[in-house]
Order: structure tokens, then C-alpha cells, then sequence
């Protein structure tokens, strides 16, 4: 027992470190942040290729649950160790949850949990471009969506709707009870690409050559998580408006008035409004910078808190309020080492039992600096490009 809690800890430490790095080294170093500077339009479009063409309320669930790199973890974890839930077990079991909404909804979608929790360096990296250029990152969606269309390769088809508004691209499913998930090349359903000093990232290999550049399989039925999905992607406006009443005949099960929140500094209005970030989801996990870290009320001694809870020695709650982060005291330090845990497992492609802690912290810290030197359009990232399955690997939908 004491083995397994050690390698749990020493695994948990090793996520919140990873990804509490950019802060500390802020922290310490002194002088110009040099990660205060804006991401380039290359630089965004490498992040957000493999998933723009996703249909807009798939798109909008993803970049705000990125934002949350922790809970993603956690609910994946969680998806792995539940299996067998269906229909309103499901539903009360998820309810109990503490995640952010939109990451409660991505259990409907597993391959995108598994992806973004097994790359956390893009995932994180994700975040972070949509906390602080949200504009940009919407824009650049659209401007990647009007090269596929012009390419000939985003059309309307029998599970989706592609529609034109003058200079904004929205795709729809093509009915209300399927969100299909399409499978492609970044690199090939853009037509040239236009950045090769930035290629995209990927997750799966891309399609062999005699698939076409961007194709659906088999639809998947869309589960009671769905009824978290209430973000909508405000093109014009360049930012995500929510409405806590969205899917309600998906999921009766969802007390909705916990989940009312101010908006822009005014109370909300029935549950509706734009959406903001939320710090306390993000369990001391590093903002990229100062300035987004100090927006958001983070300083580098709650960061050194949240490495303090990752080994075992914080109370386990969350934010100001005390919220629950998946468990309190020893149990909740349980938790998020089984979460942290099921993200090793996934990336190592082994048991947790294969290797010492040790060995598979400098795995995921080789593969870390791969990731973040750039990869080559054979290597990590997100993306579509699976043959087979749903979520960043494409190629699947998710009935309602």
C-alpha cells in the first residue's frame, strides 16, 4: 500500500509540476516574461488546425475545457473507471462530479478526454492561447474553415451542415440528435499548407493517401454528459456565450442553479451570459504568464500550493469556497493521483506497474520537450486523422 500511494504521489507531483513550470520559472527568473508575448497567427493556426473543423458546439466545449488541464485528467480517469454507467446512473454519478461543465461534457466524447489528457503540454498550451487572445484563437478557426471551404474540402453532407454567412463559416450536425466528429489531414484539407515553419499538431497519424481529406464514420450515440454542452460560439463577437438551459430534455438530472454564475461583473440573467474563465476549476495549475496568473488571482504561492495538495499534504478543497476537488484530505489526494495516474497509462502505453515512477516521469519529460520544440506531422499533438473512433482522432459522432 504504501508503494502504490508513493507512486500515485510522486505521479500526481510530477502532472502539477509539469504544468505549474511556466509560473515558477516566472517566479524566480525575474526580468521580461518572455511568454507575455502573444502567440503569431502561425503559431495559433498549429494549435487550433486539428480541431477546427469540428462542429461549433464540439469546438466550443473543447477550448473552454482546456482551460481546465487538471479536470481533464481527472475526468478521464473517471471515464476509464466507469464504464459501466448508462442513462441516469450515469447522469447522478457525473452530477456529483466538481469539474467544470464543459469538461463533464467531453465524457460523451472519450477520445477527446484521452487525447488531452495524454498530450497536457498542448492541451495546456491551448488553454492558455484562448484565456489570452481569444479573439485571435476564434478568427483564426474561421480563417483555417474558409481555406478548407475554398479548397473544396468542408461541404455539407449528410451529417453536417456547413453554412456561409458572409465572412463566418457555422457547421451544424445535420440533425439535432447527432454530433458526428470528422476525420482529416490537417496538412491536406487546407489545401497548401500556408505555415510549414509551423506544421499542425497531431494526435493520430494522418489518413493513408486513398482516404479521402476529410471523411465521417459511424455515428455514436450522444449520452446524458451532453447536457453539460451549453457553450455557443459567438463568431461576430469573438468570444462564447453560454446559457445553463441548453440539452435540458438531455439531462434532467442537473441541479442547473448551481452552475448560475455572474457575467462581465453583472449577475447572470436566467443562466445566461458570456463566458468566463473559472480559477477555481483550475487547481493551481500555472497560468503561462504573469499577467494572465495575476487576472485570474494566481500568485506563485498558490502554485506552490497546489504542488503542496499533490503530494498529500493540503486539505484537498478547492477554491475560496472550499469546493470539493474531487475529494477531501487523503481520499481526495487518492483521486487525483488515480487521475494523474490514468494519464501515465495512456501515454506510456503500459500499466502503471511497468517501470518505476522515476523512469516514467523522464518518458513524459523527453516527450514533453519533444512536443514543445514542435512536432513533425508524424508526431504527437491533437488532430484529426484516426481511421476509426470519435473525438481528436475524428471519424466518429455521438447520437442524441
Amino acid at each position: 500500500m504504501k508503494s502504490t500511494s508513493f507512486r500515485m504521489g510522486a505521479l500526481n507531483l510530477f502532472v502539477i509540476l509539469l504544468l505549474t513550470l511556466p509560473l515558477q520559472s516566472v517566479a524566480q527568473g525575474g526580468g521580461d516574461d518572455p511568454q507575455q508575448k502573444k502567440l503569431s497567427k502561425e503559431e495559433l493556426a498549429q494549435l487550433v488546425a486539428p480541431i477546427a473543423l469540428y462542429p461549433d458546439d464540439l469546438v466550443v466545449q473543447i477550448l473552454m475545457a482546456s482551460t481546465y488541464p487538471l479536470e481533464i485528467v481527472q475526468a478521464d480517469r473517471w471515464v476509464r473507471q466507469h464504464k459501466e454507467l448508462k442513462g441516469d446512473a450515469m447522469a447522478k454519478a457525473l452530477e456529483k462530479e466538481s469539474w467544470d461543465p464543459s469538461v463533464k461534457s467531453l465524457v460523451n466524447f472519450p477520445s477527446v478526454l484521452a487525447a488531452m489528457s495524454e498530450k497536457l503540454d498542448v492541451t495546456s498550451k491551448l488553454g492558455d492561447a484562448f484565456l489570452a487572445q481569444q479573439k485571435d484563437v476564434m478568427a483564426t478557426i474561421q480563417e483555417l474553415r474558409r481555406k478548407a471551404y475554398d479548397a473544396g474540402n468542408l461541404k455539407s453532407a449528410k451529417e453536417q451542415k456547413v453554412v456561409v454567412e458572409k465572412e463566418t463559416i457555422v457547421i451544424q450536425p445535420a440533425s439535432p440528435e447527432v454530433v458526428y466528429v470528422p476525420s482529416y489531414s490537417p496538412t491536406v484539407v487546407y489545401g497548401a499548407w500556408a505555415y510549414p515553419a509551423y506544421p499542425p499538431y497531431y494526435y493520430y497519424p494522418p489518413p493513408p493517401p486513398a482516404y479521402p481529406p476529410y471523411y465521417f464514420a459511424a455515428g455514436v450515440a450522444v449520452g446524458v454528459a451532453w447536457g453539460y454542452a451549453w457553450g455557443n460560439c459567438n463568431w461576430h463577437g469573438g468570444s462564447v456565450n453560454y446559457n445553463v438551459n441548453q440539452n435540458i430534455n438531455i439531462n434532467n438530472n442537473i441541479n442547473r442553479n448551481n452552475y448560475v454564475k455572474p457575467s462581465d461583473g453583472r449577475p447572470g440573467q436566467g443562466g445566461q451570459g458570456t463566458w468566463q474563465h473559472d480559477p477555481s476549476h483550475r487547481q493551481g495549475v500555472a497560468y503561462k504568464d504573469k499577467a494572465t496568473a495575476q487576472k485570474y488571482g494566481q500568485s506563485p504561492a498558490r502554485s506552490a500550493e497546489g504542488r503542496r495538495e499533490a503530494r498529500g499534504f493540503g486539505d484537498g478543497r478547492g477554491g475560496p469556497s472550499g469546493q470539493d476537488r474531487g475529494g477531501t484530505g487523503a481520499k481526495g489526494g487518492a483521486d487525483r493521483g488515480a487521475a494523474a495516474r490514468g494519464a501515465r497509462d495512456s501515454a506510456f502505453g503500459g500499466g502503471f506497474g511497468s517501470g518505476g515512477a522515476e523512469r516514467m516521469a523522464s518518458e513524459r519529460g523527453s516527450a514533453s520537450r519533444a512536443s514543445a520544440g514542435g512536432m513533425s506531422s508524424r508526431s504527437g499533438g491533437f488532430g484529426g486523422g484516426a481511421r476509426s473512433g470519435e473525438g481528436f482522432g475524428g471519424g466518429g459522432g455521438r447520437r442524441r
